[in-house]
């Protein structure tokens, strides 16, 4: 059973850091003290790399990924642009990703209407 790597410590919260690189087939290892890659990806949860994983598949359609998981345009907007954020790029939008997943996922569960979501997504509005 393949497992994912894991990039923090379950213990304290630190960055793991690769000692040992093995091959599978002839059994050579190589030990040291390897940096994990560069790119930001590698600091995203599991959850998002599957959503990253789903929107390159369907060619960045926010109407596929629709389709694909189940849920609404906003709800999707809501998690690219969480995406976009934990990734270090500025989302232009008023509010913080976090913040603007909740609004849209409460508009998705009927919690609110469009009009209020529209409120507290400009910021006229405080959330409850």
């Amino acid at each position: 059973m393949k497992k994912n790597q894991l990039h923090d410590c379950p213990v304290c919260g630190s960055e793991l850091r690769v000692k040992v690189l093995a091959c599978p087939s002839c059994r050579t290892k190589i030990e040291g003290d390897f940096s994990p890659p560069e790119s930001r990806l590698f600091s995203l949860s599991r959850e998002d790399l599957e959503f990253v994983e789903v929107f390159v598949q369907v060619r960045g359609s926010i109407k596929e990924m629709e389709k694909a998981l189940g849920v609404s345009y906003p709800t999707v907007r809501g998690m690219l642009d969480s995406v976009i954020g934990k990734l270090g790029y500025a989302v232009n939008r008023g509010i913080a990703p976090e913040k603007r997943k909740k609004i849209l996922d409460r508009l998705d569960q009927g919690e609110i209407n469009a009009v209020e979501a529209a409120k507290l997504l400009k910021g006229d509005r405080e959330e409850e």
